[in-house]
């Protein structure tokens, strides 16, 4: 278990130093639990969440994959109302598989740009 997690942290180090999120474009941050997922638009260059959203606040939910594309709607349309149409994303060191992978898409949807 201890290498999992070591090695989750090193590829969130490498994705950590390509991105960086700006005020125009702003870094989409997916953190997932066993439950849950988390989705928040992040400007690093002030240090600020600009908006965030998570499943728990989404009660119509199927499945985990449902929710996290639901996220991934939410996520945009917060985004899209505070006039943000592209974004970066961050995988956080997660595979870009599964529920990662759904949020992206329903960040598509949504109309944001990647």
């Amino acid at each position: 278990m201890l290498e999992k997690k070591i090695k989750k942290i090193r590829r969130h180090k490498r994705v950590r130093a390509k991105i960086i999120g700006t005020v125009k474009i702003p870094r989409l941050c997916v953190f997932r639990s066993a439950k849950h997922i988390y989705a928040q638009l992040i400007d690093d260059a002030k240090a600020k969440t600009i908006a965030s959203t998570n499943d728990v606040a989404i009660k119509k939910t199927k499945g985990k994959i449902d929710a996290a594309k639901e996220v991934g709607k939410t996520i945009a349309k917060l985004g899209i109302e505070k006039k943000i149409e592209k974004v970066v994303f961050d995988r956080a060191g997660y595979l870009y598989h599964g529920r990662v992978k759904a949020v992206a898409e329903g960040a598509r949807e949504g109309g944001l740009k990647f």
